[in-house]
Parts: C-alpha cells; sequence; structure tokens
C-alpha cells in the first residue's frame, strides 16, 4: 500500500501540472517537477532515514502523533483531531492528521509514503512561485528560473525529504499571498473563498503565520491607488483595526490571546536560553528585552550562518543555502526598484509580508538553526523579486522594451451637424 500512495502522489502532481498549467507550460515544467519528486525520496531513502545527518526531531514527533491519531480512529471512529481529544497535538494538527491518513491506510508508519506527500506539497509549492513571478511581471523565462532555483533549493529540499512541516507551511503561506496579489491585479471572490479553507489549515499548522498574512490581505482587499501614496497605506492601516476588532469578538479574543502568548512564549528569555543550547546556539546581550540589540539580531535572521561560522556538518551544509540566498537578496533589491516603478500596490503586499515577519523572527533570534528554518517562507517571497531583476536580462525582455511603441491612431476631427434645409 505504501508504494501504491507513493506512485499515486506522483499521478495526482502530473494531473494538477496539466490542470493547472497551459499543454506547453506543462510539458516544460513536468519533468523539473518530477525529478525534484524523485531527489526528495531518495534523499529520504540514502540520507534522512538512516540519519546520515543528524537534524530534526519534530519530524519523529509528527509521525509519532499520528500513530496515535490512527490509533484513536480506530477506536472512536475517523475525525479530525484537535488538541482536545490529544493534547500533545496543539498547534500541529493538521501535519499529524494528515501523516495520520497515511498511517492509518498504510497500517503502519509509511515514511516513504508520507514523504511522498510532503514532496508533492512542494512540487505543488514551485507551481505555485512560478505562476506567483509571472503575476507580478516576471518573464516566463525568469519565473522558469526561479522555478529550478526553488525545486532544489538546499533547505527546502531537506525539510521536504521527510516529515517535517516547514514544508507545508511554506507552500500555504506561499499560495496566500498569491491569491492576495492575485486580487490585487483582478478582484474575484472566488479567490477570497479558497483563502478561508488555507487559512484556517494555516491555523492549524503554525497559528501565528496567519497573522503575518493578514496585513497583505487587508492591502490585497482595500481600494488602493495602483500608484503608492501615504494616504493609502494610512487608510490600509486603520482598516486593519475593526477587521482584529471583529476576529477577536467572533471567537471571544482566543486568538488574540494565543497570538500574545506565542509571540511572549518566544521572546521569553527562558526559551531564548533553551534555544541557543544546541550547538549553533546564539546569545545577545541584551538585557533579556527581545526588543533590545535588535540591529544584530536582524543581521542574523537575514544572513546567519556566516562563512566563518564553526559548527556541525550540518551547519555547513546549510551554508550552501545561505550563499544561494545572499545571491537572491542582492538580485530582490534590483528587482524592488523595478516593482516600484512598474505596480507599488504589489510591491506593498509583499514587503508587508516580509519586514513584519523579519521583525518578529528576530525577536526570538537564538539558535541559527531554527532561524534557518523559520525564514524559507520570507526567503521565498524575497526570490520573486529577484525574478524581475533576472527579467531585466533577459534578451527578449530587452528586445520588447526596446521596440518603438506604436503611436495611437489619429483622431478624425469632428464633422458639423448638418442644419435644416440644407441638404439637398
Amino acid at each position: 500500500m505504501e508504494y501504491f500512495l507513493v506512485v499515486f502522489m506522483a499521478a495526482f502532481l502530473v494531473f494538477v501540472t496539466y490542470t493547472g498549467l497551459g499543454v506547453r507550460q506543462a510539458n516544460r515544467l513536468l519533468p523539473v517537477l518530477l525529478l525534484a519528486f524523485l531527489t526528495r525520496l531518495v534523499v529520504h531513502v540514502l540520507v534522512m532515514r538512516p540519519r546520515i545527518i543528524e537534524y530534526g526531531g519534530d519530524n519523529r514527533t509528527y509521525l509519532a502523533r499520528a500513530g496515535e491519531i490512527a490509533t484513536y480512529w480506530r477506536q472512536s471512529g475517523f475525525r479530525f483531531v484537535t488538541g482536545d481529544q490529544i493534547a500533545a497535538i496543539h498547534s500541529m494538527e493538521v501535519p499529524c492528521n494528515l501523516f495520520a491518513v497515511v498511517v492509518y491506510l498504510c497500517d503502519g508508519p509509511a515514511t516513504l509514503a508520507c514523504t511522498a506527500v510532503v514532496a508533492t506539497l512542494a512540487c505543488l509549492l514551485c507551481i505555485v512561485m512560478y505562476r506567483f513571478a509571472q503575476l507580478i511581471g516576471a518573464s516566463e523565462r525568469a519565473a522558469f528560473r526561479l522555478f529550478v532555483v526553488v525545486a532544489f533549493l538546499p533547505a527546502l529540499l531537506v525539510h521536504t525529504s521527510d516529515t517535517f512541516k516547514d514544508g507545508i507551511n511554506a507552500f500555504l503561506v506561499v499560495t496566500c499571498l498569491w491569491l492576495v496579489a492575485s486580487n490585487v491585479k483582478r478582484f474575484d471572490v472566488r479567490k477570497l473563498l479558497l483563502m478561508v479553507p488555507l487559512l484556517w489549515t494555516l491555523w492549524h499548522v503554525r497559528p501565528y503565520m496567519v497573522f503575518m498574512c493578514a496585513l497583505p490581505l487587508v492591502v490585497g482587499l482595500s481600494p488602493m491607488e495602483r500608484k503608492l501614496s501615504v494616504r493609502s497605506v494610512v487608510v490600509s492601516t486603520l482598516l486593519l483595526v475593526p477587521l482584529v476588532v471583529l476576529l477577536a469578538r467572533m471567537d471571544g479574543g482566543a486568538s488574540l490571546t494565543m497570538l500574545q502568548e506565542q509571540l511572549e512564549l518566544g521572546q521569553s528569555e527562558s526559551v531564548r536560553r533553551a534555544n541557543a543550547g544546541g550547538g549553533s546556539g546564539v546569545l545577545f546581550e541584551d538585557g533579556g528585552d527581545a526588543w533590545s540589540a535588535l540591529a544584530p539580531k536582524l543581521l542574523y535572521t537575514l544572513l546567519a550562518p556566516f562563512p566563518w561560522t564553526p559548527g556541525s556538518l550540518t551547519l555547513q551544509f546549510g551554508k550552501v543555502d545561505t550563499f544561494i540566498w545572499y545571491y537572491l537578496l542582492y538580485n530582490a533589491l534590483r528587482g524592488a526598484r523595478r516593482l516600484w516603478a512598474r505596480d507599488r500596490t504589489l510591491l506593498f503586499v509583499l514587503v508587508l509580508f516580509i519586514v513584519p515577519g523579519t521583525i518578529a523572527y528576530a525577536t526570538t533570534m537564538a539558535n541559527i538553526g531554527l532561524i534557518f528554518r523559520q525564514r524559507m517562507p520570507i526567503m521565498l517571497i524575497v526570490s520573486l523579486l529577484a525574478a524581475l531583476a533576472w527579467s531585466a536580462t533577459d534578451p527578449r525582455e530587452r528586445f520588447r522594451s526596446a521596440l518603438p511603441r506604436r503611436a495611437p491612431d489619429p483622431v478624425p476631427p469632428p464633422q458639423p451637424a448638418a442644419t435644416p434645409g440644407t441638404a439637398r
């Protein structure tokens, strides 16, 4: 049954690719997708399962909890299990229930089939990134280049080659922001309806990521002008206030309470010292205040591990991903200038996710390995701007921009109206 599920997920990936893209684009992207899918399975079997690199731990936790859910289903019937039934799965219900379906069908752990599910979501994420890059104005060639980079990005590859939830989180976040940006281009209520289950799922994967998507969502819903102005920024910010109040009243303030608790827990000195206990831990001279020493924390959040940082083999491997990230970040600054001139509202949508998210992570910064995983959604959104910079060097794009613009057809002068008695 396990191998059948692996083949089924590969067939599902082919079906979605041809359904969501045109035949020409699907024929171009599918070989890369299948290679990316197969690579993740190979990495799982040859690297992750025999633990050649000592990394992770939560991946095995999710699989163990999935086994508990499968046992619960056999005893009490099939339903979505939450923290009310099994307290240990609080705030990670979706990954555990998703893997539990595989465990239930295979009547055992079935790590390869679970990895196939995560690998499929990673490949779907690549498709969303490809469409997202084209949406903000990247050329097809630059979008495909970004598609290949994301498909084999080392950090994403490792975290989607086992039962981690980071790939699931990245897929949900990027898809939500893609729908927001698409609504900025052309409003469609169906996109908003599609965001409801996505945000609900994200809430049960990483709850705080829903709030990180809230500001871009408000911008996508607000009637902002194409050219960003100070007034539009103020209006969008003010629109967020009644939305937050409404959400707080709908659930009795439980969502905001959870956000505050998670932020305070992540920023607490005890948790940060505990996270810094590993081999890649970092402590800052901030006097116990999470908001102090913010500049070096931001530096570590964005750029760690540095080339000179000593550490384990896993950390050294992480530097490969970091060098790619430096390249993407440099090109993203160039791409942001192009998007500023072309569509400031879209740039505002991206920045409203990148900047607050980076600052929030910086206040909890205590471990290079942890922040290496957490910044993946930010890294993916930033890489979209890099695709715009690559478009500027696309020969076909430069050729199209060099073409002289066709002059508008001359408007004929209005003819005098005929007066009565003049017609013969």
